[in-house]
């Protein structure tokens, strides 16, 4: 069937390649050398079956199998815990003020994460361990506008 040589040229090939296009090579090898049987591909190649089998079907619809990146990794606080920026707001509003000079659209807070995080245990009724680190709620209110005081 396939020498060695030529083995380890396809697969430093297919290294070489990402997404689509690796799909797109592999299902090509398959159908060339292994009569489009992504086991007999995945049992000589050593390639992954799924991916394979990814590929024949992209070539046989034409229609490209789409990665979904964007479900991977973890998702932010405020995803998890979605009135979080509600009731940050509503502890921290009155407490803000514009900067001075109107150089920056940050709104300054004379509170710290600390103290933002136990008022949310206090008012707003989360539980110690529903809630981020002191150091989540500081990067929240970041992305939300606000600069904090030093501790």
């Amino acid at each position: 069937m396939l020498t060695e040589q030529v083995k380890a040229t396809f697969k430093d090939a297919a290294r070489k390649l990402t997404g689509a296009k690796r799909r797109a090579f592999t299902a090509q090898v398959a159908l060339d050398y292994f009569s489009g049987s992504a086991r007999k591909t995945e049992r000589a190649m050593g390639w992954d079956r799924v991916m394979v089998q990814r590929g024949l079907d992209s070539l046989e619809s034409g229609i490209p199998y789409e990665d979904n990146y964007s479900a991977r990794g973890r998702k932010k606080t405020e995803a998890l815990l979605p009135h979080l920026e509600q009731d940050i707001r509503e502890l921290v509003d009155e407490e803000a003020q514009a900067d001075p000079k109107f150089q920056t659209t940050f709104r300054y807070l004379k509170v710290t994460a600390r103290e933002v995080r136990d008022q949310l245990i206090l008012q707003k009724g989360y539980a110690d361990e529903d809630l981020p680190t002191r150091q989540t709620v500081g990067d929240i209110l970041n992305r939300l506008g606000y600069r904090l005081r030093k501790p």
